[in-house]
């Protein structure tokens, strides 16, 4: 036992003590974050251009009414493109053949250029608005349109949850959704890149012939364990500082962001806010998520994910000499892995459709997957249920690993194939 954990110390410490964990674990939310704000910041730079629209209106009932905009000005033009461009050099030539209201209602954008899809967008909306109020006009009835104006009623949907003790308590499903991705894609992020980190581990200390050294004081399966805890507790450790630096992050933005955090939290009744209501509303419906039990979970299925997979790519590590190799032994493992992102993206908008709930169960996709169903409310039995089959199959899994890994870390040279690994594993008689 103690050398086990000699094993798990060195892994850990030889990890967290390098510069690319140091940039991974302090760069990487900076960076997200970034990432985020960069797009917003950039939409909001305005485009000053304004291009010209050369507009040729066969049925003289459209170009008087089409409004003008920052980027676009639609300018009166002659019979024809051709007569146009003699006339000045225009962005774009809008031709309305016809009343829209009879026969196809189609009208073409010619330019030599791709014109965006907000001008295409535009002068459809546009468009077909006018010819809607004048086909509702040609019925020549009395305050038609303001009816069917008047008629026109967005209804708001909300959503409220029944609590234990029979309260009510406003959710959401768009939160819900993004809570439940933005988990499953850390655990499926996790698997691939500390997966991927022990596999490379035993690959170069086998081709370094270290492991030789190691195995004459310690067994080959203190060994695999050692590596695969000692990564695990490398990626809880960045996990937990991503969340500090997090919260670091967004206090100082509110010191000198002037967001009074505060504003954050729900306002009691007959008290009122500084927020937006939808901002409001979106916080209310956070409040309703456990994040204690979503943080929980997490760790738990990020552990039983991990070591499931780590266990495999532990093996796969030992029984080849290179990582050129290492490919047709990983996409058995790859494949899961992806089906469970792939699930985990449907079960976001149907987190009680067969797929999903079959996939929660499911141990090789069930922590990637179980995470997108748990912010909807997972009934207790089947969060039991599901990580006992993934703590089995771990233990399973285990055995065989290190039947290979006992196996192949000493051996080199040899051309390692699928049957080659199943004469290591099977039962001796």
């Amino acid at each position: 036992m103690n050398k086990l954990s000699l094993i798990i110390q060195r892994e850990y410490t030889s990890r967290v003590k390098k510069k690319s964990f140091l940039i991974m674990t302090f760069v990487m939310p900076l960076a997200l974050i970034l990432i985020i704000l960069i797009p917003l910041l950039l939409s909001s730079v305005k485009d000053n251009k304004v291009r010209q629209i050369a507009v040729i209106d066969a049925s003289g009932l459209y170009l008087p009414r089409l409004q003008n905009t920052p980027n676009y000005q639609f300018i009166p033009c002659g019979d024809s493109a051709e007569a146009c461009k003699n006339k000045a050099d225009y962005y774009a030539y809008l031709i309305i053949k016809r009343n829209l209201t009879e026969g196809s209602p189609i009208v073409r954008i010619y330019s030599e250029q791709q014109v965006g899809a907000d001008l295409k967008d535009y002068v459809q909306s546009q468009l077909s608005q006018m010819a809607s109020e004048d086909k509702i006009a040609s019925y020549q009835i009395e305050g038609l349109e303001q009816i069917i104006r008047d008629s026109r009623v967005r209804v708001k949907t909300e959503t409220i949850r029944w609590t234990d003790d029979g309260n009510e308590q406003k959710t959401s499903s768009e939160i819900s959704m993004i809570i439940g991705m933005i988990t499953a894609m850390l655990i499926y992020f996790f698997i691939f890149a500390y997966g991927g980190m022990v596999m490379n581990g035993v690959i170069e200390e086998k081709s370094n012939r270290i492991v030789e050294i190691i195995v004459s004081s310690a067994k080959p399966f203190q060994l695999m364990m050692g590596k695969i805890i000692g990564i695990a507790l490398v990626g809880l450790t960045q996990f937990f500082l991503w969340v500090v630096v997090v919260l670091v992050l967004v206090v100082i933005g509110s010191r000198f962001g002037n967001i009074p955090l505060d504003g954050l939290s729900p306002s009691m009744p007959g008290t009122e806010s500084s927020l937006p209501p939808g901002v409001l509303d979106g916080l209310q419906a956070l409040s309703s998520i456990s994040m204690g039990k979503i943080l929980f979970w997490f760790v738990l299925y990020f552990l039983g994910g991990y070591l499931l997979y780590a266990s495999l790519f532990a093996a796969v590590g030992g029984a080849i000499d290179n990582s050129e190799d290492a490919q047709q032994f990983t996409l058995p493992m790859t494949i899961p892995i992806l089906f469970a992102l792939y699930a985990g993206i449907y079960g976001a908008s149907n987190p009680e459709g067969p797929l999903t709930i079959w996939c929660s169960f499911i141990p090789f996709t069930s922590p990637i997957v179980m995470m997108v169903r748990l912010p909807f409310g997972v009934p207790f039995w089947h969060l039991v249920l599901s990580y006992g089959l993934l703590a089995l199959t771990f233990v399973f899994s285990t055995k065989l690993a290190a039947k290979i890994y006992r196996t192949g870390i000493l051996m080199y040279g040899k051309k390692t194939t699928y049957k080659v690994l199943w004469q290591w594993i099977k039962p001796r008689r």
